[in-house]
């Protein structure tokens, strides 16, 4: 008999599930909560539950997280975990430590379609979404692990939907997902401390804004149509009117702004120009601004630019009135930087 796997149930779901085994409502909220405890791996370690419930569990559904295969740590503090799928599939998240937080960097697919010309992950191809459970699992092993470290768990305060895959192409199991991070009774996490990147799956953007009130990050890298054609291929089917247009339309609170990723390749979107030229593409739409210096890999053509050319194009945002921050590259010694996650990982 296939068993349920319980980690991909958010809680009404899981709660529709035990009332079809005949048990009441209010069970629902108490194994849900357990699911999500520290350390919590087995039915049996949910003490509140009687014994005939938890052989009842046990028969008919299952749970287990993601297997943490590989653990790599960069110079500035940067750790990147590879995880083992049940199918022997491996995604990458990274953590990046700050003094005041700590932010996960969480996988939503294995590989990635996409086929971005500056992107490692784009580079293995995809192979098939996350369920919810292996989305959320990155999370709890990586939680459960700073725990194994005396490292307080509040740290762990921000998500970014930012590692390998694009997470508007699995958008059901995204949902599902956001919905058990953000449960009080599950993980927990505030929506303003969740991003969601896109490179432009125009359809879903707003679906997303209805339906959810994470933060929105759009990976922009050009406003020039032949251009950013040629970095992104998604953009011949979305091109940039339509997908600033979405943009200008996602709901969102006053005070909250849409955050525009531009990663700053030598010699192709990093002149004077393209920074004139993406001021005036967002104009209207509230937002800000993060560029990302290219992190140079060997078996990619494309090159960083030099500080003063970097310093020039931020200045020229600024003068427009944009809050325009140069993101440093985190982890790049151990290909944890953004676009640098492949799925390699090290027997």
């Amino acid at each position: 008999m296939n068993k349920t796997d319980l980690t991909n149930l958010s809680l009404s779901q899981l709660t529709e599930f035990l009332v079809k085994l005949g048990l009441p409502k209010y069970r629902g909220i108490q194994v849900f909560a357990w699911l999500y405890r520290p350390h919590v791996t087995d039915f049996s370690q949910m003490t509140d539950l009687s014994k005939d419930l938890r052989d009842t569990l046990a028969a008919q559904a299952s749970f287990d997280w993601p297997h943490i295969a590989e653990i790599e740590h960069a110079k500035d503090g940067t750790a990147k975990y590879g995880f083992k799928l049940k199918d022997d599939n491996y995604i990458e998240a990274v953590l990046i430590p700050e003094e005041d937080r700590k932010t996960l960097c969480i996988s939503t697919q294995v590989g990635c379609a996409m086929a971005c010309e500056f992107c490692l992950t784009g580079s293995i191809g995809f192979k098939r979404n996350l369920t919810p459970g292996e989305i959320v699992g990155q999370v709890v092993r990586v939680r459960d692990w700073l725990l194994d470290r005396n490292e307080t768990t509040a740290g762990l305060n921000n998500l970014v939907f930012m590692g390998m895959g694009e997470p508007l192409a699995n958008f059901d199991n995204l949902l599902v997902a956001l919905d058990i991070l953000i449960e009080q009774r599950g993980l927990d996490f505030s929506e303003r401390r969740i991003t969601v990147s896109t490179c432009g799956l125009v359809p879903k953007i707003i679906e997303l804004g209805q339906k959810t009130k994470v933060n929105l990050a759009i990976s922009l890298h050009s406003v020039d149509d032949s251009v950013r054609s040629k970095l992104m291929p998604i953009n011949n089917k979305y091109p940039l009117a339509i997908l600033l247009e979405a943009c200008r339309n996602f709901p969102m609170p006053k005070r909250k702004r849409i955050m525009f990723e531009y990663i700053l390749i030598k010699d192709i979107n990093d002149s004077e120009a393209d920074a004139e030229m993406l001021a005036q593409k967002l104009k209207g739409i509230p937002c800000k601004i993060n560029l990302l210096p290219y992190n140079e890999s060997e078996s990619l053509p494309f090159r960083r630019p030099s500080h003063e050319t970097i310093e020039r194009f931020q200045q020229t945002l600024w003068n427009a009135g944009y809050t325009v921050l140069v993101r440093s590259s985190r982890g790049a010694d151990i290909s944890a930087a953004c676009g640098q996650l492949a799925g390699k990982i090290i027997s």
